[in-house]
């Protein structure tokens, strides 16, 4: 039964795909509610539909086209899936191509103005974007343009963004149900999850921006302060002598005219995060951070220490020092989410004793309401906390698999 399949919103939005017609349609939302999961099955028809036209007009080899945020994006979200769900194999030609029910396949990534010539001549007979709003905007125009063999229609799924990003505003906003159709899903319509997992997932998303966009999929912008679920009245600790740590890392924000920061987490048996040190100075060279990583070093062993890359000399100096210096992920709004959780769930805590700075900056951090980004300003310290966490948590995670498993390259 499709009920075993689509949960309702799934249902609603195939039943609208498979009985009209239409040029753009559009599923954005909530994460984990099945958007992609829907979109790489209508693309699947898609290419089906697809074949039954160009057999029609008698074209041998009509083209479609797959673009994601890049290649390796491609691969997790739409072929892998594929791959798994349905045992489809694909085999790419020196192009990154495919054929599939007798359509060509032309993958490209969407996200930088340099994939914009690979996309210039094509005429497709439609096109699925995975991560809309990750696409650059004249590239996705390109995409949509070259969309112009008979009864072509683009598929898109996306995350929300700020209210104020073209997708939604060009696209999203003035879709009438024909021409363009949007579908906006919250995390409550996948049925499929369970009761206790769809709590867990709200009550450890972060309040304000997170919430209404993870869970809501509401296009809203950051307001306030950006850790809103810090509660000095629980995350500050007064002594961590019983505290069995397991691990320790380090953050470094380099700085002269802004503070420059050097910060140590502990991480404890259960997984919680403590920030037991922080040092931070103004119009500091690189050597004095040389001489505190060492005092570091010395304490808590060769630690990483993941370092902004905006100073790439400053990490190479750290090497020959013999300090275990990182290159830090400064993806900001998954690092903030990432720290910003850890708070919202009680499980990052601060020594109050051994932070100056952090007690200014964790209330004076806020966004910028017409970006969505926090503005730069008494983020040092907490920057250095985001390298740390965050790039630890993506070093720990399950590498993907190589591109060349599947052919992408």
């Amino acid at each position: 039964m499709i009920s075993n399949l689509y949960h309702p919103k799934q249902q609603e939005v195939l039943k609208f795909a498979l009985n009209n017609d239409y040029f753009m349609l559009i599923n954005h939302g909530a994460k984990r509610t099945g958007k992609t999961i829907l979109n790489n099955d209508l693309f699947l028809f898609e290419l089906k539909r697809v074949r039954k036209i160009a057999n029609r007009l008698n074209i041998k080899k009509p083209q479609y086209i797959l673009a994601g945020a890049d290649l390796g994006a491609l691969q997790r979200n739409v072929l892998n899936e594929l791959t798994n769900k349905y045992d489809i194999e694909f085999n790419f030609d020196k192009h990154n191509r495919f054929m599939l029910f007798g359509v060509q396949v032309c993958c490209f990534g969407h996200s930088k103005i340099n994939d914009l010539g690979r996309i210039r001549g094509m005429t497709a007979f439609g096109a699925y974007i995975n991560e809309g709003t990750i696409a650059n905007r004249e590239v996705f125009n390109e995409i949509k343009s070259r969309c112009s063999g008979e009864g072509a229609r683009l598929l898109i799924d996306t995350n929300p963004d700020n209210p104020e990003h073209w997708l939604k505003v060009d696209f999203i906003d003035k879709a009438d149900g024909k021409t363009v159709q949007e579908y906006r899903y919250e995390l409550d319509d996948n049925t499929f999850l369970t009761d206790r997992y769809r709590e867990n997932i709200k009550n450890s998303t972060p309040s304000g921006m997170f919430y209404d966009r993870d869970i809501l999929g509401l296009w809203v912008t950051a307001e306030g302060a950006v850790y809103k679920d810090f509660n000095r009245d629980v995350h500050y600790v007064k002594l961590i002598d019983e505290v069995n740590f397991v691990k320790f890392i380090a953050g470094m924000d380099w700085g002269y005219e802004h503070f420059g920061a050097l910060v140590v987490i502990g991480i404890d048996d259960k997984g919680d995060y403590y920030l037991i040190q922080e040092i931070a100075r103004q119009h500091e060279e690189v050597d004095f951070w040389i001489c505190e990583a060492k005092k570091v070093k010395e304490q808590y062993g060769n630690i990483p220490i993941y370092c902004d890359t905006a100073r790439p000399e400053y990490i190479k100096k750290f090497k020959n020092n013999n300090l275990n210096a990182k290159n830090a992920d400064k993806s900001v709004l998954s690092g903030i989410e990432s720290v910003a959780s850890l708070f919202k769930t009680d499980r990052l805590f601060i020594l109050e004793s051994a932070v100056t700075r952090f007690k200014q900056e964790i209330y004076m951090y806020v966004w910028n309401p017409k970006t969505g980004e926090p503005i730069k300003l008494y983020d040092d310290v907490l920057d250095a906390i985001r390298y740390a966490i965050y790039s630890e948590g993506v070093k720990s995670k399950v590498k993907v698999k190589s591109k060349s498993k599947i052919g992408l390259r």
